[in-house]
């Protein structure tokens, strides 16, 4: 299959050329990685957002955001944008493109490998397109409507989720449990001796793992619209299902549940939903 061509549309995706949509971001990728790069592991201001918690930012991601921002209006003038560290931009468009320049900032300030760029395109709300680009592993996972590619270097892979559809079975991930409260900490410390081996961390990556068939599942809490936007199709296009812990589309961040398989997300939405 060419890359970016779906059996369903053909080229097109709600009126879009699947290659200019492509191109876009990965280009925009690479520019966000020219400045993201030579920062990590090296010596940064951290900025913290929050007046009671740490919410970190770094010169890096508003320098990456803006240099995503010049490329998709360069490409894309009439759509809208949303991104973590400027105000948005509003259009009369059905398109937004979503932005987190550096997802995973407290990963990227401690020299961990795990953050990475995500980019994504939704249409009237619903997101079809996205990247996420790892620049120092030189990782890119992009979903697009028909498949996941898998790219470093030379290496090309469409990328398949696993097959496992039991709890006992899975490899599950969260960035902590400390993000789940209430009731909703109670169901995932259940979820978690369900499940075969919990780990903790990765971010933005764990989603990628789970659409390369590394891991099966992804339980996270309190996640914004630009930390979920992009990994959606990412693993929805490797034949993953991702919603809120509702059951219901993920688009808007909140609680997430993203698994390799239809009978796995059900156990774990079980679960969640208690």
């Amino acid at each position: 299959m060419k890359i970016g061509t779906n059996t369903e549309t053909g080229k097109n995706c709600h009126g879009l050329d699947i290659d200019r949509l492509r191109n876009t971001l990965l280009e925009a990728a690479d520019a966000a990685a020219r400045i993201t790069l030579p920062a990590f592991r090296s010596p940064l201001l951290v900025d913290n957002k929050e007046q009671e918690n740490f919410d970190p930012v770094t010169e890096a991601d508003r320098k990456a955001e803006l240099a995503i921002r010049q490329i998709i209006e360069a490409n894309f003038p009439d759509h809208a944008i949303i991104g973590e560290e400027f105000a948005d931009k509003h259009t009369d468009s059905p398109f937004s493109w979503i932005i987190d320049p550096i997802d995973g900032t407290r990963s990227f300030i401690s020299g961990l490998p795990v953050w990475g760029t995500l980019i994504s395109l939704s249409h009237m709300g619903v997101n079809f397109a996205g990247i996420m680009a790892q620049p120092f592993l030189g990782e890119t996972f992009l979903g697009l409507p028909g498949q996941t590619l898998y790219q470093r270097g030379t290496t090309r892979q469409v990328l398949k989720t696993s097959p496992v559809t039991e709890l006992s079975h899975a490899i599950m991930f969260t960035t902590t449990p400390a993000l789940f409260e209430g009731r909703s900490r109670a169901n995932y410390d259940q979820l978690e001796k369900l499940v075969r081996l919990p780990r903790y961390g990765c971010d933005c990556y764990a989603y990628c793992l789970l659409a390369a068939g590394h891991v099966d599942l992804v339980v996270e809490s309190s996640l914004k619209i630009y930390d979920i936007a992009a990994l959606i199709p990412v693993v929805r296009n490797a034949g993953g299902v991702i919603t809120d812990c509702k059951g219901d589309a993920p688009d808007r961040g909140g609680c997430i549940i993203a698994a390799a398989t239809p009978e796995l997300h059900a156990a774990a939405l079980a679960q969640m939903r208690k």
